[in-house]
Order: C-alpha cells, then structure tokens, then sequence
C-alpha cells in the first residue's frame, strides 16, 4: 500500500492520506472545495465549488499515476439536492467515461462546502 500526497490539492484536514495505491487502483479521499494555494473555501455557489473539487481530484489522480478516464467508482455528496442538475453539467465535463457513481445528499460537509467526491481508479 503506498500513500499518496501532493501540494497541487489541500492537505488532508485530519487523520487521513489525500489517497491511496493499494492491487491496481487507487482509493481517494474526498476532496472538497478548498484552494490548495491558500486553504480557502473561495467559490460559493455549486458550480464554482465543484470546479475546484474535481481540479482537486485531478491532481490526486495524476500525483497516483491515473486520471479521470480511469475511474471506475465515485461517491458523491450533496448539501442539497436542489443542486444535483447544477452538480451533473461540471462533474460530467470531467468523467466523460461515466464510471459507476452514487450521489446522496447530506445534512453537513466539512468546511460548510456545498460538495465533495472521492474517486475508485485504475492505475
């Protein structure tokens, strides 16, 4: 099992690895919407917040040895479902591969963001 770490995406804000390389695939933390450059939650609507998710999750991917076009799994988490349409038009930009996924809503993210997802991938 090899951890992954890079300073292109937030650091992990607790006890967990940014992912991890473990028979083939890597296993991603969630990544919410935080600006590695500073730690700042800056957009505040769903479309700027996903946008930065899914930069985040591209270079979790890349630092693995993967990509979005690798995926095979995400799990996605909503603050509100009212912004599941608004959700589906960015994260569909970045998974034109249309890996398996499950999209709940929640009652609470950390940070107060509107989204988070992790990502199953091959390597």
């Amino acid at each position: 099992m090899k951890k992954i770490a890079t300073d292109k995406a937030p650091k992990a804000i607790g006890p967990y690895s940014q992912a991890v390389v473990s028979g083939g695939f890597v296993f991603t933390s969630g990544q919410i919407a935080i600006n590695p450059e500073n730690g700042n939650v800056e957009a505040t609507d769903i479309v700027g917040q996903t946008e930065q998710v899914m930069k985040n999750l591209g270079e979790v991917l890349s630092e693995a040895g993967s990509s979005y076009d690798k995926a095979v799994k995400t799990t996605c988490f909503l603050a509100d479902i009212k912004d599941f349409a608004a959700f589906n038009e960015v994260y569909g930009k970045y998974f034109s591969s249309k890996p398996a996924r499950s999209c709940v809503a929640v009652k609470d993210l950390p940070k107060g963001v509107l989204c988070e997802v992790e990502v199953i991938a091959e390597l």
